[in-house]
């Protein structure tokens, strides 16, 4: 029998939805069929003004589907008579929302929602006693689905594979790499990469490195793409193809693919339902190494990373001085602060401890003023002669260091150990004193106000330590490697002969902190000044080169100004 159709001639909506979910299910829940099955239903049952809505390709957790919306618009202006899908399943996978659709929004606006294979129609109501159940089964399989899917990408990413989407800058997807998304050096955008390190290992920032390619024409990540492969993103094509931003630059520059490594599950989508992603913690990251060719050596990368660790601010001039970072003061462990001094001074650049200028006054510190010319002179003297004794005795220099710098690091470490050994046991301290801390309220030996305070303290010192062990084993590491690295400290110093000017790089390559300390006679420009100087993996050798027996180091004197 045919069913009576819309009344006042009102839209006959035939909605079509497909997932990638759905596709893998086979050809019953293609567009083309429900296409089928959903026409051939409206002529069988005297529906006219039929007009499609689909979504091919689209999740059935998420109603934000344009031809949903652009369905439900025209159902709350009041012009759709009758909703009519393959079934419920179709209209979406959200328990929740389904249920608002079918039992609230649409009879609302006097729609008549069928569903064909589950034999759902809101005109006959007392028909319809098991569509909450099979809302809640549709749920359950998208459910079900996305830990599926969650499961697959997780066991390639701990393969190593590639998980993402998107080809990173510099590379290009390996045409025989078949369904796994392996990557080979793209010779076009790779010299870029190289370029972009290279500027930030000199010491120039994201910003002015972004300029520098908007200058130079080079087409910005997202241009290059959709010039090559016909994707962008949404804001990809507006404006400068050429507009470089210094958030891309700061991007390429901590992407540690260009080391030749995978970090898979960096973001993550908060539920099967809700799609926005949120960015996980590095302990939870998988990290796979030697995945692919690398772009930037080892070297050049660690140069970058110290590079951006320092907070380089520009003084007033606009320039970023070349020591920022590397400059601590003896007294206090402060970063030495960056003057540009006044411009009628022939040399008026120096330095002086941020402490004692923050403070303004000797009661927290002094000045440990040194100008940065002297500073220049002093560390290109230091660099050059440790280069030379290192070339020319090589064994000697090897011995020299291997001996001296174990027993600074060693000290080093053995207090450090120490330090978070003592920190350990304090937590566990802490855990017993908050247990009888409570139990002495509870029993009444203390008030509620003694409680709050003693647990305020016990918190914030249990938080204190907290954090400090993290940082603590981060520095016990860097010792340890650091005990055994003289053949890395002769393998850089194979590629220098003599150096006549410093950089930024050439800083960042040898020197590892720079440590003042103030004048034997303070505020007088003839006193000498104590400066030492500590090596990237070899440490203090201010003595190499002096008498063997000398094991003290000779720190360098800076003479009078």
């Amino acid at each position: 029998m045919r069913e009576t159709s819309n009344r006042d001639n009102k839209i006959t909506a035939l909605y079509l939805r497909v997932s990638q979910e759905d596709e893998r299910e086979g050809e019953s829940n293609s567009i083309a069929n429900q296409r089928d099955i959903l026409t051939r239903y409206a002529q069988d049952n005297g529906y006219d003004n039929v007009r499609e809505f689909v979504d091919d390709g689209y999740s059935g957790v998420n109603f934000n589907r344009p031809g949903f919306q652009e369905m439900l618009k025209l159902t709350e202006e009041g012009k759709v008579g009758t909703i009519i899908t393959k079934d419920l399943s179709r209209l979406g996978r959200n328990y929740i929302e389904v249920g608002n659709y079918t039992e609230f929004i649409f009879p609302h606006c006097g729609v008549r929602y069928i569903a064909v294979n589950d034999n759902v129609d809101s005109f006959f109501c007392d028909g319809n006693e098991l569509a909450p159940f099979k809302n809640l089964f549709n749920e359950w399989f998208a459910r079900d689905t996305s830990k599926k899917i969650r499961a697959v990408f997780r066991a390639k990413g701990e393969r190593g594979e590639r998980v993402g989407a998107s080809i990173p800058y510099g590379y290009r997807r390996d045409p025989n790499g078949g369904r796994a998304c392996r990557l080979l050096v793209n010779e076009e955008t790779a010299p870029v990469v190289r370029e972009i390190f290279a500027m930030c290992a000199a010491g120039i920032g994201p910003t002015v490195i972004a300029n520098t390619l908007r200058e130079k024409q080079i087409l910005k990540p997202s241009a290059y793409r959709f010039r090559t492969e016909g994707k962008y993103s949404s804001v990809a094509e507006s404006g400068d193809p050429y507009g470089w931003s210094a958030r891309t630059v700061a991007d390429i520059l901590d992407n540690e693919v260009y080391l030749g490594h995978t970090v898979n599950f960096k973001t993550e989508i908060v539920s099967f339902k809700d799609k926005r992603r949120q960015c996980r913690p590095p302990q939870e990251q998988v990290r796979v190494e030697n995945t692919h060719p690398a772009i930037i050596d080892p070297e050049t990368w660690k140069i970058v990373r110290k590079v951006r660790a320092g907070k380089r601010r520009r003084n007033a001039s606009g320039k970023i001085n070349k020591y920022s970072g590397l400059l601590f003061c003896f007294d206090c462990g402060s970063k030495l602060y960056f003057c540009s001094g006044k411009p009628s001074d022939p040399n008026p650049q120096c330095f002086f401890c941020s402490r004692y200028r923050m403070h303004a006054g000797e009661a927290h510190c002094s000045t440990h003023y040194i100008r940065e010319a002297v500073l220049d002179e002093i560390v290109l003297e230091e660099i050059n002669r440790t280069l030379y004794f290192s070339r020319t005795r090589a064994k000697e220099f090897a011995e020299y260091v291997g001996k001296k710098s174990s027993a600074q690091i060693n000290g080093e470490l053995s207090a450090k150990t120490f330090e978070r050994r003592k920190a350990l046991a304090r937590l566990e301290d802490l855990k017993s004193l908050f247990k009888h801390l409570y139990e002495d309220n509870i029993l009444g030996r203390i008030t509620d106000e003694q409680f709050r305070i003693l647990s305020d303290d016990y918190t914030e010192e249990q938080k204190t330590l907290e954090e400090r062990l993290p940082a603590l084993d981060r520095e016990i590491d860097r010792l340890r490697e650091n005990v055994t690295n003289v053949q890395r400290f002769l393998d850089t110093a194979k590629k220098y002969t003599r150096i006549d000017a410093l950089t930024p790089e050439i800083l960042r390559t040898f020197i590892s902190k720079i440590v003042v300390h103030e004048r034997e006679v303070r505020y007088c420009q003839t006193s000498p000044q104590q400066i030492d100087i500590w090596f990237r993996y070899i440490g203090d050798v201010s003595g190499i080169g002096e008498a063997e027996e000398d094991t003290e180091p000779s720190s360098l004197k800076a003479a009078g100004e």
